[in-house]
């Protein structure tokens, strides 16, 4: 059962691929708007600061076993917080070699560690490009100002540091993971797309900050309920719509630089499957390990109640197919059509949006079968992008009859 109450529709499970691991618990900034420590869910109080070697050992021969089962390729480790760099260098290195030298050797392990960058060093960028485990960066923006929100525990700035980061990585682009940038639609959206640009990223992502209809997010709310699209203001979906046209019309002698959620959008507007569980309908295949090696679903579930991520089982005493066959695991990858709202079915660009996340369905006392509190903003950005895309094609048409040639979009 769906924890709306909905019985779950019949589907094939899909083995995790995706593998969260939290090494540390705690951060050394205190983020204003921070969902795990500000959030409703406070369990990190109650979990080890750092993450054990046996757990670590009992996780990468429980991953191993999941790969094997299934006869997996490829699969990603996320080794994450709080703060990951809190454990060092070192142990990071040493997590991503027990996961790799656990697995069988035809499967890829691809290890990555999200950071704050306030931590990284030259000796560690290098240390860890070295091992094969790329860096990603989160911040607001590309200036102290964009970044006020992020400052440590004295209400010191984070920037200076972050900005050193920034130009670490920019020096060595095979271990730069990218930036992830959560929305702050009190900025300018130009301003910002443009200062993340100079740090000269591998790749961006805009993450929609988490909320949900008890708890909605700056700007939208208070609400005594979910609404309609058509009574909705759209200040996300408008400050995306324009970011989204500077990249898309990025000049032919510019570098252009992935944007995750642009892409997902774009490639589903086209036909193919998402990747993400911000947008579209494929199923999701991750899986959160935290410090203690309790297994847990959707780490951003902690918006909305406390314990709601948790599937009561640990790595000590249950494997990845006991997580994988639990109700809440079978809820999240039964993601089709009939599986979202009605005011979700029946909108026309349900296949693309996928009803959004699905912490940002949450209403207190009835669950998360309900559009995603971001349901209007979503249908704004996808119709304004799926607009551009047929305002590209109409101008390859004419192009093709002889019309004086422009700037190829992509």
């Amino acid at each position: 059962m769906r924890e709306s109450g909905r019985p779950v529709p019949s589907r094939q499970r899909v083995p995790f691929r995706q593998f969260v691991l939290k090494v540390h618990s705690r951060c050394n900034l205190a983020c204003t708007y921070c969902y795990v420590y500000e959030g409703p869910d406070q369990s990190w109080r109650e979990r080890p600061a750092r993450v054990a070697e046996e757990t670590v050992r009992r996780t990468a021969e429980r991953i191993a076993q999941h790969v094997t089962t299934h006869g997996l390729r490829s699969i990603r480790v996320d080794l994450h917080g709080g703060e990951p760099l809190l454990v060092g260098p070192a142990a990071l290195i040493g997590h991503a070699r027990a996961v790799r030298d656990a697995v069988p050797g035809g499967c890829a392990v691809a290890v990555s560690v999200q950071t704050n960058g306030t931590l990284l060093t030259a000796d560690a960028v290098r240390r860890l490009g070295a091992a094969g485990i790329t860096v990603g960066l989160s911040l607001d923006g590309g200036s102290a100002r964009l970044n006020h929100r992020r400052v440590d525990h004295a209400g010191r700035p984070s920037w200076p540091a972050v900005r050193r980061a920034a130009g670490l990585l920019a020096g060595a682009p095979a271990a730069y993971g990218g930036i992830l940038c959560t929305i702050d639609v009190a900025t300018d959206p130009a301003e910002t797309y443009r200062s993340l640009i100079a740090l000269e990223p591998t790749g961006l992502d805009f993450l929609l900050p988490y909320g949900n209809w008890s708890d909605p997010p700056p700007g939208l709310g208070p609400f005594a309920g979910p609404v309609g699209r058509a009574a909705r203001p759209v200040p996300y979906g408008t400050w995306l719509a324009r970011v989204f046209d500077l990249w898309w019309d990025t000049p032919p002698d510019q570098r252009l630089v992935p944007v995750r959620l642009f892409g997902e959008i774009v490639a589903l507007l086209l036909g193919a499957a998402s990747r993400s569980e911000t947008v579209g309908l494929s199923p999701l295949a991750v899986v959160v390990i935290d410090t203690d090696g309790a297994l847990q679903r959707l780490d951003s579930l902690k918006t909305a109640y406390a314990g709601a991520p948790d599937l009561g089982m640990d790595v000590f005493r249950h494997d990845f197919e006991d997580a994988l066959g639990h109700p809440h695991t079978v809820a999240a990858q039964a993601r089709g059509l009939d599986t979202l709202c009605g005011s979700c079915r029946r909108c026309p660009v349900a296949g693309v949006c996928g009803g959004g996340r699905y912490t940002d369905r949450y209403l207190h006392g009835s669950g998360f079968d309900h559009p995603s509190v971001y349901c209007a903003d979503l249908e704004h950005l996808i119709r304004h992008i799926g607009e551009r895309l047929r305002e590209t094609v109409r101008g390859r048409t004419a192009r093709g009859r002889g019309a004086p040639d422009e700037p190829v979009r992509r």
